[in-house]
């Protein structure tokens, strides 16, 4: 199991829920579910899967309303869990079931390496209750070329999430829960300023916020100890949310099969 300031890292849970209406992914895919794309032998779903026992965290839960994408996680070892609503309800249910510290990652994350995890880990500092993995723009240039991104911009850098969490102690339920207003409230942009703060947003919106000060703060509003901790490789900031992505991730694992390494041609 992965430690985590000398305490044991014993459950994840793989965030794979289907949201309403038709995924276009899978619809490129040909498959019933993204989550069930394969990469030769491997779906995507188990390439997660073995991420983390590789990484040492024993029991492994996916959150999930597929009956297929639930018959795939158990047919590799993991517990099916049903997804709520939204991501942040499954987390909360996770949380609340599996108790923490807690690994919370999502199921399109198909290039997680249990070396990052480790390393995520390693480095989050005692006393956190969150943390959260980035990766710097330039970064993921480097490591990923072609790739198509979503860039956070601070006025230390742009940056993208890697799609991995620690919720380290129980006080975690607090982000989660705010995670779930904001969740709630994203068709009433209002909402979320009011939530959040309009001195922060104003802060964000012209370039002087710093991504650590920004975490710090959304911390202190959910009443936990929030932390970043940056990503050196690039590639951790990869998922497959839409077709180019899963064309860069063929891409990229063909031309790691066969030893090349340069992905600057691909077209993403």
């Amino acid at each position: 199991m992965a430690a985590f300031g000398g305490t044991m890292i014993p459950s994840s849970v793989v965030l794979a829920g289907s949201r309403d209406g038709t995924d276009p992914v899978a619809v490129h895919a040909g498959v019933s579910d993204k989550a069930l794309i394969a990469f030769g032998e491997e779906t995507m779903l188990e390439r997660v899967i073995m991420a983390l026992r590789a990484a040492g965290i024993g029991h492994v839960s996916v959150a999930a309303n597929s009956p297929a994408v639930l018959a795939e996680a158990e047919r590799h070892g993991a517990m099916p869990f049903p997804a709520a609503a939204g991501p942040s309800a499954s987390t909360a249910n996770a949380l609340e079931e599996l108790g923490a510290p807690l690994i919370v990652t999502t199921g399109d994350h198909a290039l997680l390496n249990s070396e990052w995890i480790r390393d995520f880990v390693a480095r989050v500092p005692d006393g956190a209750d969150v943390a959260v993995l980035l990766a710097r723009r330039e970064a993921i240039e480097v490591a990923a070329p072609g790739s198509r991104r979503t860039y956070l911009r601070f006025a230390d850098g742009d940056w993208s999430g890697c799609n991995l969490f620690l919720l380290a102690t129980p006080r975690a339920i607090d982000a989660v829960r705010l995670w779930q207003a904001v969740e709630r409230d994203r068709k009433q942009p209002w909402r979320i300023v009011r939530r959040l703060g309009v001195r922060l947003l104003l802060r964000y919106l012209t370039r002087r916020l710093t991504l650590v000060e920004a975490i710090t703060a959304l911390g202190q509003r959910a009443g936990v100890s929030a932390t970043v901790v940056e990503c050196a490789d690039g590639l951790a900031a990869v998922d497959v949310d839409k077709p180019s992505d899963l064309n860069f991730v063929r891409a990229f694992l063909g031309r790691a099969d066969d030893g090349t390494a340069r992905l600057d041609d691909v077209n993403a």
